[in-house]
């Protein structure tokens, strides 16, 4: 069987050791050098960025997330232990793992790690599909000649690089479509290389929870289960006629997942509909100058977001929470693409007033939608607002300072809110 070394490198015919450095870490199959859909998934990325910045935290439970009543972000596999898990309540983590050590996000330090990755994954491929800042599909097909070297041994190579010039871990799916290759990616992190071939897919499929298949949530799965639907295998004996009749155009999904076949194509135009940040806050907040503070924060961090992806956007979208969870949003759209803080800011904050009567809120949340590339200057000429441009001027002026030396380099009064 087919076997690759992931520390050397080296190729050989079988073996649970690698003949040239003795490493156990290898990845052997049948179908080994032949498959060439992957999904790379980063291990506790934001966690890991973090203790890589802050080596005081490299051996300690980490947390990214927001304050007691937030939720966990991301957790590093050392507070996995203890049971935390991402979008868990942040007070039942900390019930859980009490010695962890709570780090809010730094987007813009995950932002720049994320495209140093992405970078990496140009060199072997454009037919990127990018899910999110840490993960990606990749289609290799025909890169053999090129790279002189099988899709396993580049993508072998790339962890070594992540590992080498980043200090982040990565795990690796390797399939014969995206649906299996994301679900192997997942089989062995941290650090995991894995492969489901054309082979043994059914076999691999026989007996694992419907939950298995990307999609199916908790809504989902109580439907399925309302019609005896547990397994895959319960899928199997269904005709495709049957559950299109009972789950609408899911079944038809469900029919073709359950076999394992996934005729998606890995999408490099793929694009970002929008860019959002919220927080959750400690206790129930009506004041609007705090507020307003936090949602001036927020449209610094969605502004930086888009402009790191070079994106503006014509509409904007006020999200808040109340206390007893009742989700309100307002949006306005604008004459012109922005990526501009101050314009976010400036229209957010409208939106705001006008729902104060809905106070006291548990979260806000602002959005950038209706996305497109930005060609600046990112706000309409006003007579109503003559300064509009010279506050545009100063903000580019600040973001080339931030860029210089730091994010923290320059910071706006209304932040300190």
């Amino acid at each position: 069987m087919p076997a690759l070394c992931r520390d050397c490198l080296t190729r050989f015919p079988a073996g649970p050791r690698c003949p040239s450095c003795h490493s156990p870490r290898v990845v052997a199959d049948a179908e080994l050098f032949d498959l060439t859909i992957a999904h790379m998934d980063c291990d506790a990325f934001y966690a890991s960025v973090e203790k890589r910045d802050n080596p005081a935290l490299r051996d300690k439970p980490v947390i990214v997330g927001g304050g007691h009543r937030g939720v966990v972000t991301t957790a590093c596999y050392i507070a996995r232990i203890h049971g935390v898990r991402s979008a868990m309540p942040m007070y039942r983590a900390l019930q859980l793992c009490p010695e962890a050590v709570v780090v809010p996000p730094r987007f813009d330090a995950y932002t720049a790690a994320s495209r140093e990755i992405r970078a990496m994954m140009e060199e072997m491929t454009p037919a990127i599909e990018p899910l999110s800042l840490d993960e990606a599909f990749l289609d290799l097909t025909g890169t053999a000649r090129l790279h002189h070297a099988p899709p396993a041994v580049m993508l072998a190579k790339l962890l070594q690089r992540m590992e080498r010039d980043l200090r982040l871990s990565g795990s690796v799916g390797l399939s014969h479509n995206k649906f299996l290759a994301k679900i192997a990616s997942d089989l062995d992190k941290p650090r995991g290389f894995s492969v489901i071939n054309r082979a043994d897919t059914a076999e691999f499929l026989r007996g694992k929870p419907v939950s298995l298949i990307w999609g199916v949530g908790a809504a989902s799965r109580a439907q399925l289960e309302a019609a005896g639907i547990r397994v895959i295998d319960d899928l199997l004996r269904w005709d495709q006629s049957e559950l299109v009749a009972r789950f609408g155009s899911m079944g038809t999904r469900l029919w073709h997942l359950a076999r394992g076949e996934d005729a998606r194509p890995v999408a490099p135009d793929r694009g970002v509909k929008s860019i959002s940040r919220e927080t959750t806050f400690d206790a129930d907040l009506r004041d609007p100058d705090l507020l307003e503070g936090h949602l001036w924060r927020l449209a610094d961090q969605v502004s930086g977001r888009a402009k790191a992806k070079g994106l503006a956007g014509r509409v904007v979208t006020l999200k808040l929470k109340r206390g007893d969870h009742r989700i309100l949003t307002r949006r306005r759209a604008l004459d012109a693409p922005t990526a501009l803080a101050d314009v976010i800011w400036r229209n957010a904050g409208p939106l705001l007033a006008q729902t104060m009567t809905a106070a006291p809120f548990r979260l806000i949340g602002v959005g950038l939608s209706d996305l497109t590339p930005d060609a600046g200057p990112g706000f309409s000429p006003d007579l109503l607002d003559p300064q509009a441009a010279r506050r545009a001027e100063a903000e580019q002026a600040m973001d080339r300072l931030r860029a210089r030396f730091g994010p923290d380099a320059v910071i706006k009064g209304r932040s300190l809110r």
